[in-house]
């Protein structure tokens, strides 16, 4: 039979006492990793053709953002390719970015051209961004420094 010695009894309790604390960190690690596209699902856009929220339980990270999905086939296809998925300019309005202005996008303002999601700003943004597809995707992309500098 083993006795519990004073010393023993108390680290017990100290163990028992921390381990709550212990559990709870990677959620809290996981609330400090901002969230993408405002939880919308990024590769919805591409399957079913519509802004789509994600659910909190269906979660990856990947550059530095948690984005959500709507079901784990989504989260599985993101993680193949997440360059594929995600939207160009990060949260960002992409029509704002060809005006060196950072504006942070709606998702239900959208675009999918040549197998890319762009999200804006406004609900007129996808047309008027279209209105000058090439000279649009050039002024947003030398902007695309401005996004780094946030």
């Amino acid at each position: 039979m083993h006795n519990l010695s004073r010393r023993n009894a108390i680290r017990l309790g100290l163990l028992a006492a921390a381990s709550p604390l212990a559990a709870s960190i990677p959620a809290v690690a996981a609330d400090k990793v901002p969230l993408a596209i405002k939880g919308y699902d990024p590769v919805a856009y591409f399957t079913i053709g519509a802004p789509t929220r994600g659910l909190p339980e269906i979660d990856y990270e990947w550059d530095e953002h948690r984005y959500r999905f709507s079901r784990a086939e989504h989260r599985e296809l993101f993680k193949i390719d997440p360059v594929r998925y995600a939207p160009q300019f990060a949260n960002f309005c992409a029509m704002a970015l060809t005006r060196g202005e950072i504006v942070e996008a709606d998702p239900e303002n959208w675009l999918i051209s040549e197998g890319k999601l762009y999200i804006f700003g406004t609900p007129i943004g996808p047309a008027l961004f279209q209105k000058d597809l090439a000279g649009n995707l050039i002024k947003a992309n030398q902007n695309r420094a401005l996004i780094q500098k946030r």
